[in-house]
């Protein structure tokens, strides 16, 4: 990692990016249908915010997955990058199984992360460096009950909903990527990841305490107990659904996560502060909900929440595509950080 420290240290700042996109359908196939067909309104404000901007690594969410990858492709060239990537997410994965202990089958509920139909809001990465695929860890397909520590949710000393359901149950909601990424002057990891949100259970809180280790996941990978962590330079970069401070959820997740020494929590600020999301109607509110956490192997040039001000040109197209607000960062490598 010496080399690739001394060659990146006098480079130009990459701008690294997180964006829920909320393109995700009610149906398999409509995405690419209505990304073919042209003049939807939503789709061409997400691309007009990807272009404004102009982030060289982007990690996306909420974007429906198709085997073929063609949704994807088109949409990776309409926004300009030459290189794109994603693997099928838990999301809409079938089990078999009551997964939401409502005594039904087949519902959104029962797949492995929700979704009507396999994919349905998945995760993709787009990147202006090429991405080496040969060399990604996908941990999508690590069981719950594998994580060390697991919050496994419990009724009356039971696993809920059931023994066989926990034993089936993957961790990851859509998945846990780890992504080197090609620049020209060295590689780094980009470590992805959409939590599920810590609602819309019971007393068990199945959510919440899943959302607690999918977080925590990745402290686990740092400190070697899943996976291979990265040996040099990486980014942490997705949607945790989870505020440090308000809302819903078991707070020490996320809290634990931006004061782990081997990351820096930048606090990118927007018109809505460090808020990343407008939840307003209905309640909670506006959230800080993704983040962008290089290691400190990086120096941060600038960052920010692409969130204008109302009356700002820009604001009608940001809330015409998602109420997500697009998290960036601004980075070189710091030749004084902690990579070897």
């Amino acid at each position: 990692m010496a080399l690739l420290v001394g060659a990146m240290a006098h480079a130009e700042a990459i701008r690294i990016a997180t964006y829920n996109t909320e393109l995700q359908r009610d149906g398999p196939g409509l995405f690419l249908r209505d990304l073919a067909r042209g003049g939807d309104d939503q789709i061409d404000a997400v691309l007009a915010v990807i272009a404004h901007a102009n982030s060289d690594v982007l990690a996306l969410q909420n974007l429906d997955y198709d085997l073929t990858g063609e949704a994807l492709s088109r949409f990776a060239e309409a926004a300009g990058y030459p290189h794109h990537f994603a693997l099928r997410p838990n999301t809409g994965l079938p089990t078999g199984l009551d997964m939401d202990g409502d005594g039904r089958l087949g519902g959104p509920r029962d797949a492995q992360g929700y979704g009507r139909f396999s994919g349905q809001g998945g995760m993709a990465i787009l990147s202006r460096f090429p991405i080496i695929e040969d060399q990604v860890q996908n941990l999508s397909d690590l069981l719950w009950t594998a994580l060390p520590g697991a919050l496994l949710p419990e009724v009356d000393g039971t696993p809920f909903p059931s023994p066989d359901a926990q034993a089936t149950q993957r961790l990851s909601t859509a998945g846990h990527w780890i992504v080197p990424i090609d620049t020209s002057d060295g590689h780094f990891h980009l470590m992805t990841f959409h939590a599920s949100p810590p609602v819309f259970d019971g007393p068990e809180d199945r959510n919440g305490k899943r959302n607690h280790d999918e977080i925590r996941l990745w402290q686990h990978v740092l400190e070697g107990n899943v996976g291979t962590a990265p040996p040099g330079p990486f980014v942490i970069a997705g949607d945790a659904n989870l505020d440090p401070e308000d809302g819903s959820g078991l707070k020490s997740a996320i809290q634990n996560l931006l004061a782990d020494p081997r990351v820096t929590d930048l606090s990118p600020r927007g018109h809505s502060g460090t808020d990343t999301v407008d939840w307003t109607d209905p309640v909670p509110g506006d959230l800080r909900v993704s983040y962008v956490l290089p290691s400190t192997h990086w120096r941060v040039v600038d960052s920010g929440v692409l969130w204008p001000a109302p009356g700002d040109p820009l604001a009608e197209t940001v809330a015409t595509a998602s109420r997500h607000r697009l998290v960036w960062a601004d980075l070189t490598l710091d030749p004084a950080g902690t990579g070897e």
